[in-house]
């Protein structure tokens, strides 16, 4: 099962502000951990599963992107970012 919308309705709200705010680049981040973070638990019974595991890599390349430019625009948010979510960088 991948997020469910209430999940994805409370991490909007903690990092957007506003329930509607879902085009923020520190929400879409903070969704895309959320789904990366989900598909790492599948690949731990499921690790023949090759498709799901190029739509992983996608999603990590998508957040690398992001970040990089969450980095270039807001430095501060940026390293606030990763340290509620944990991300290594």
């Amino acid at each position: 099962m991948s997020v469910t919308k209430e999940e994805k309705a409370q991490t909007v709200s903690q990092f957007g502000g506003a329930a509607a705010n879902t085009g923020d680049t520190k929400v879409q981040i903070a969704l895309l951990t959320r789904r990366i973070q989900h598909l790492t638990g599948h690949f731990k019974t499921h690790s023949k599963d090759h498709g799901s595991r190029r739509g992983l890599l996608k999603l990590v390349g998508k957040r690398r992107r992001l970040l990089r430019y969450l980095q270039q625009t807001d430095l501060d948010g940026y390293r606030e970012l990763i340290a509620q979510l944990g991300i290594r960088k």
